[in-house]
């Protein structure tokens, strides 16, 4: 009976290893494993058999490469943050297009860390994905010029680039943010407040320009008065919330510019006596049920569109960098129908 060879308790055999158990020639092995000609089925049968037994994988990546492909059937997404359902939602919609063209999903979080994703951008590039999905923290894009030129397809969602030529599938965060403004003043609310998501992103900054222009538009510049930013999690937005309340005169309502943010505010607002009208943005988890209004979008659309402009470019599509805005639409709901009461 032919041993097993002696390997570390971790990691995974080498086709090294494979070869000696089925005695063969390391060449041999690959042959056999690979599915090429010049192996008798016999010994291909005792490699595949010691393959099995030892729990080897053949390197795919490695195995395009040698067959002369230009690069992998994977794509990156690089995201900001999977805890949160938009991504997840996003990265859905994608996969199922890209699946389709048999091509496979990779998805990393940056953490919201820019350092953290330029090591993972490296990393992929290094492990030549065919394209990249890009939900960007970082305030320009320029270390991404290069893989451009080098014909990798980048497409930009939910994040604009910057310093880079590359399409876009984003969200119209403007009008989501005047539209969440609009909505609370048609209520009769005059002092609203707003808990904002890290200054540093593009995603906030729009929504907070939009909330702005109706804010201003109404005649009232004093509602930056009422605006906390940076509240990244449920826990900081939770904070923030508990923050506005407890000043003399605490807004009559609150726009919260993420579905983390929302479920902050929701917390906070839990059995408070005199709850202020709550708008979010992004659907949260049992918004129905809860009654929360919001401006809401379809993530897995923008995964869809992000597939449909990574596969043109595949397909030979070299014209200049495309931008989708999609939509956002407003779900109004118990939590903004109550007018705000005398003095307020």
């Amino acid at each position: 009976m032919t041993r097993e060879p002696a390997r570390p308790s971790s990691g995974r055999p080498g086709l090294a290893e494979v070869a000696a158990l089925s005695g063969v020639s390391i060449k041999t092995a690959s042959r056999a494993l690979n599915g090429e000609g010049y192996v008798a089925e016999h010994t291909r049968a005792r490699v595949q058999e010691a393959a099995q037994r030892l729990g080897y994988r053949l390197n795919g990546v490695a195995r395009e490469l040698r067959r002369g492909a230009a690069a992998s059937t994977l794509v990156g997404l690089l995201s900001g943050d999977l805890a949160n359902p938009f991504y997840s939602r996003l990265a859905s919609g994608l996969e199922r297009e890209l699946r389709r063209r048999g091509m496979q999903l990779i998805t990393a979080s940056t953490d919201e860390d820019p350092d953290t994703e330029l090591r993972i951008t490296e990393s992929l590039i290094e492990r030549r994905v065919r394209a990249l999905v890009v939900a960007s923290t970082m305030a320009e894009h320029q270390h991404l010029v290069a893989e451009r030129r080098h014909g990798i397809p980048i497409v930009f969602v939910d994040r604009p680039p910057v310093g880079v030529a590359a399409d876009a599938v984003l969200l119209d965060n403007v009008d989501g943010g005047r539209l969440a403004a609009v909505h609370l003043l048609a209520a009769g609310h005059r002092r609203i407040g707003l808990v904002g998501d890290l200054s540093r992103l593009s995603t906030y900054r729009d929504r907070a320009a939009g909330f702005a222009e109706a804010m201003e538009d109404a005649g009232l510049p004093g509602w930056r008065d009422h605006v906390l930013e940076d509240a990244h999690d449920v826990a900081a937005a939770e904070r923030a919330v508990r923050a506005l309340l407890a000043r003399p005169e605490p807004p009559t309502a609150i726009f919260a510019t993420n579905n983390r943010i929302t479920t902050g505010a929701v917390r906070a607002l839990w059995r408070h006596p005199r709850p202020p009208a709550l708008i979010g943005f992004d659907e949260l988890d049992l918004g129905d049920v809860l009654e929360v209004s919001v401006l809401t979008h379809e993530p897995e659309e923008m995964g869809r569109q992000a597939a449909q402009l990574l596969l043109g470019r595949l397909d030979g599509d070299d014209g200049p960098p495309r931008l989708v805005l999609l939509p956002t639409r407003l779900i109004a709901r118990a939590s903004t129908t109550q007018r705000p009461g005398p003095g307020h």
